[in-house]
């Protein structure tokens, strides 16, 4: 069985078997998904790096994180060959080059892309900050409270941010930022405004990375700002029941009462799409450079 994508061709293998056995999703289901949602994911994945977190045997088995893409991947599959900092060997890492990519990957049971915060063209100089806000034992409408607080200093420091949710339990506040600055940088940057969130509202907020010691404070989590590091795509789906999507909302949205980090799945996400587009449209035209940042933290 094979799926044509332009002038690519994706080989289907095994398109009946289970990947979400509690709503009975296929293989199948997941490579069409990608296929259909590509218009509009294919931008968030261009030129970056992906990660693949794979449930080969379905999400009821153990996944895994795969970096190296195999040999017998075909020469359309782009790869970069990054040199590990951790090890002394290279990773060869699929590149997001087609709008093809994703359903092949899907095939390979990929369930779920992770990309890095940069391009391959300018690998050390990032194009995105990013914060993870995750509930743990606090309340979602606690998540939301403190979006909006992160929101509005972000945009004090003459920054735009984006929200999605993380398909999961939390939500996603992402910058897209000029690549003027390395990681480094990046991450002191966003260190230094989740320390100031954290002085300001220290009954809600932590750095304290060891859940035992968060109570029900939620961790602004900037540690994902480092060479290597990855975040889920958006509407890449998680291996979870139902599907679910790390959607992109708009802020109107992130306030609702009865938003959920697993609302949209791989079912739900289009008729969303329909009705009010993709709400990170214009995303790069938003960059802003971290020099005014710098100087007001």
């Amino acid at each position: 069985m094979e799926l044509k994508i332009g002038k690519y061709v994706v080989p289907i293998t095994n398109p009946e078997k289970i990947l979400f056995p509690k709503d009975k999703i296929t293989k199948l289901d997941l490579i069409n998904y990608y296929h259909e949602i590509s218009p509009v994911m294919f931008p968030y994945l261009k030129n970056r790096l992906i990660v693949m977190l794979r449930y080969p045997a379905g999400i009821d088995k153990e996944g895994f994180f795969h970096k190296d893409a195999p040999d017998y991947f075909p020469s359309w599959i782009k790869r970069k060959a990054v040199k590990s900092t951790s090890r002394e060997d290279t990773v060869h890492y699929v590149v997001g080059a087609n709008q093809a990519t994703m359903p092949y990957l899907a095939n390979y049971g990929c369930i779920t892309p992770h990309t890095w915060l940069s391009k391959i063209d300018m690998l050390h100089k990032p194009d995105t900050m990013i914060f993870d806000l995750d509930p743990d034992k606090a309340p979602f409408a606690t998540v939301q409270k403190v979006a909006f607080l992160l929101r509005d200093f972000l945009t004090d420091l003459k920054l735009v941010p984006f929200i999605k949710t993380t398909g999961q339990h939390g939500l996603h506040v992402v910058v897209p930022i000029k690549r003027l600055h390395d990681f480094d940088t990046v991450r002191s940057c966003a260190r230094v405004i989740a320390q100031e969130l954290v002085n300001k509202y220290p009954k809600i907020l932590t750095l304290e990375m060891r859940k035992e010691k968060r109570g029900r404070r939620i961790f602004v989590d900037y540690l994902r700002n480092a060479f290597g590091q990855t975040a889920v795509a958006p509407y890449g789906v998680r291996p979870h029941d139902h599907a679910p999507v790390a959607a992109p909302i708009d802020w109107d949205e992130a306030a609702d009462k009865k938003l959920t980090s697993p609302r949209y799945t791989i079912k739900t996400i289009f008729k969303r799409l329909e009705k009010k587009g993709d709400p990170w449209e214009g995303y790069a035209k938003a960059s802003k450079s971290l020099a005014t940042a710098l100087k007001l933290i």
